[in-house]
């Protein structure tokens, strides 16, 4: 019975994945997935990654990716993280889809480095080789700070304790080329700190992992085999982050994630209270490093993968990416049936069930009962992962995941070499109830176009603007 009944969750897991396929048809992941954030690339959260750390097994770590579409040649203003976007990291530890550990991510540009005899008097990015992050040649350098906020109740109300984890954390250098930086690696991984209490912290560009035919995907839903990754060749910018388990987890095995970015609106002098309400918080004040309480728009929202761009329709696209997890209730009805089901018997006569998926919205909302789903969980999108799976090395395990069999992958968390499109397209087909016509969907792409490091921050290095 035991067998049983993991085999059916496992299932139901996997058809959970359906859902994730519906109104507009769309596959790839949240590259520019709404309307409002296509227009705004430095605020676009494009990927987040939830996985026990393969090097490190007492931590996680949370890989999050934004401004998309990146080339290596970009000169002469590189791609950076904007200095008035607060970008953050939301851990939801006990399954009430809100957040209970909060980082904060800011930045600082500065347009002529100290010691360049050019300064900014130059159109120059760098004015000679760079060889380490305090090259005075490096003449548009970027830094960081993190916070880490708590959130406790007080009364009927939640309110954050903040502790300053790092400021002025140097950045590496976009990847120019190789007269530019003739040891890029070397470069970057100087870039990589440890974070106060445990753990580690990285931002700065990287290969984008994300892999899709996006070219057939959107010329009319186009699934072909061999396909070819859109994303080849293409960088992103990526805040990693590790830490140990023991200090997000606060007694359920299960551990919730999401990205947000939000615009700067104004700032005020004050003190580091922060005070947080249940609803939406379309301008919300919150902590930006500085000692300031800056009121922010969210403009940008990411768990799941293929949610927004694939879930939501295009009159609440806007609005999704403006709301938070404890309010996804308004987005039932995007959930309930799935429009790519319908494409897929239009277009390839699959026989896919499309309406009324009431068994798909819990456990695409709640986590799969036996492997990612909280003890006390309240419905939301956000990536799941139960901390005591197993650790997966990078590259391994299967790339269908929970569909391959594999409980160590999406979405059960999601791992850089998941390949959440073919999933997605197979289990929406009917795979799981038996339809031969499902077998073979994807888009022909199955891994990334680099290899992934073995070792934290675990994306490939950029590519080249001059290789």
């Amino acid at each position: 019975m035991k067998k049983l009944a993991l085999l059916l969750g496992l299932i139901a897991t996997a058809l959970a994945l359906s859902v994730m396929l519906g109104p507009q048809g769309s596959l790839a992941s949240s590259h520019r997935e709404a309307p409002a954030i296509s227009q705004d690339p430095a605020a676009d959260t494009t990927d987040v990654y939830f996985f026990r750390s393969p090097d490190a097994p007492d931590t996680v770590s949370i890989i999050t990716n934004w401004y998309p579409g990146q080339t290596g040649y970009s000169g002469p203003n590189f791609y950076r993280f904007a200095d008035d976007v607060l970008y953050e990291i939301h851990i939801d530890s006990d399954g009430d889809t809100l957040d209970d550990f909060t980082y904060q991510f800011t930045f600082r540009t500065q347009f002529g480095a100290p010691g360049n005899p050019f300064g900014n008097r130059t159109f120059l990015y760098n004015t000679g080789p760079i060889t380490s992050l305090n090259d005075t040649d490096f003449n548009v350098p970027q830094t960081m700070t993190v916070n880490r906020l708590v959130w406790n109740m007080v009364g009927n109300r939640r309110y954050a304790t903040p502790t300053l984890l790092a400021r002025d954390l140097k950045l590496p250098p976009v990847n120019v080329g190789k007269n530019s930086l003739p040891n890029y690696d070397a470069v970057a991984d100087q870039a990589i700190y440890g974070v106060p209490g445990g753990g580690k912290v990285f931002a700065g560009q990287r290969d984008d992992p994300f892999f899709v035919d996006l070219g057939a995907v959107f010329d009319l839903l186009q699934v072909q085999n061999p396909g070819k990754d859109a994303l080849e060749e293409s960088n992103i910018l990526t805040i990693a982050l590790q830490v140990p388990i023991a200090s997000i987890r606060t007694g359920d095995k299960v551990i919730g994630v999401w990205a947000s970015s939000s615009r700067q609106t104004m700032s005020i002098f004050d003190d580091y209270g922060l005070g947080q309400g249940d609803a939406d918080m379309a301008a919300a004040d919150k902590i930006d490093g500085k000692g300031l309480r800056s009121a922010y728009r969210q403009v940008s929202r990411l768990g799941m993968p293929l949610v927004n761009e694939a879930v939501i329709g295009l009159r609440d696209k806007d609005r999704f990416n403006a709301s938070q997890p404890n309010n996804d209730g308004q987005f039932l009805s995007w959930v309930t049936n799935s429009h790519l089901a319908e494409l897929l018997n239009l277009l390839y006569n699959v026989g896919a069930p499309t309406t009324n998926r009431q068994d798909l919205v819990t456990v695409f909302l709640t986590g799969v009962p036996g492997l990612n789903q909280p003890t006390n969980v309240r419905p939301a999108e956000m990536l799941r992962l139960n901390v005591e799976t197993p650790v997966t090395a990078i590259g391994g395990g299967s790339r269908l995941g929970v569909l391959g069999g594999d409980t160590g992958g999406f979405p059960n968390g999601r791992r850089l070499s998941d390949d959440v499109v073919d999933i997605a397209l197979q289990v929406v087909g009917g795979a799981l109830l038996g339809n031969p016509n499902s077998a073979g969907l994807g888009d022909g792409v199955n891994a990334n176009d680099k290899p992934f490091r073995t070792t934290f921050p675990y994306l490939a290095s950029p590519w080249s603007g001059n290789p």
